[in-house]
């Protein structure tokens, strides 16, 4: 059974404070196991094209659901965001809920960049492990969640591209249902994050086309 995706009113979030990742591993240590890191996606950041924007290592290892977490939509100290003009997603902690999302394998080398799309440095999210669950097996992730959280609705251009994410990645039915029923802001305008998004997924269905007719 699925938890309840919902959007609340204007407030702060509530979630439990978040903790922290460890530290990198410096060199010398196993280098050859670090080379690589485990990234849990829940947002816009479900889908590949929007991901591999700026981080063109990422490579799906799994689908995977967090336990006892919840799915909601927010602004860092209620400032509306720029890129997606809406709430944008972030997990807080509540007992019996899930979120499903996916588990992303990237090289190290894409750690800062992954970190400055989320804005880690302005403290909008932080970085944070935890553990995930996937056909039996726990892995632990790196993932984001945000600070001063206040509650708004995501835009409609937003929650498409996490839907997009949700269905290319084949997460549960049921959860594609509750994602599909959030409300929006309703905001109708232009965002050039969309039109960027429209010229990647062209360029990999041109590529992929390519490597069918070779």
């Amino acid at each position: 059974m699925f938890s309840q995706i919902v959007i609340k009113t204007p407030s702060d979030c509530s979630s439990s404070p978040p903790r922290s990742c460890p530290p990198l591993p410096e060199a010398g240590d196993n280098m050859e196991n670090h080379l690589t890191f485990l990234y849990f996606a829940y947002g816009s950041n479900l889908l590949k094209e929007r991901l591999q924007l700026k981080n063109p290592s990422a490579k799906v290892h799994c689908v995977a659901r967090l336990e006892d977490y919840g799915l909601v939509f927010g602004n860092y100290k209620g400032l509306a965001s720029d890129r997606w003009h809406g709430g944008v997603a972030t997990i807080e902690h509540s007992p019996g809920d899930e979120v499903w999302g996916v588990v992303w394998r990237m090289s190290m080398s894409d750690l800062e960049s992954l970190d400055n799309q989320e804005n880690v440095t302005l403290r909008a999210y932080s970085p944070v492990e935890l553990p995930v669950k996937t056909k039996g097996q726990e892995l632990n992730c790196r993932t984001y969640i945000m600070n001063s959280c206040v509650y708004a609705p995501p835009s409609p251009q937003y929650l498409k591209v996490i839907m997009m994410g949700a269905e290319q990645n084949g997460l549960p039915k049921d959860y594609q249902g509750k994602l599909r029923a959030i409300e929006t802001n309703m905001y109708d305008g232009p965002l050039p994050m969309m039109a960027e998004l429209e010229r990647a997924r062209k360029r990999a269905k041109e590529r992929a086309n390519h490597r069918s007719d070779a």
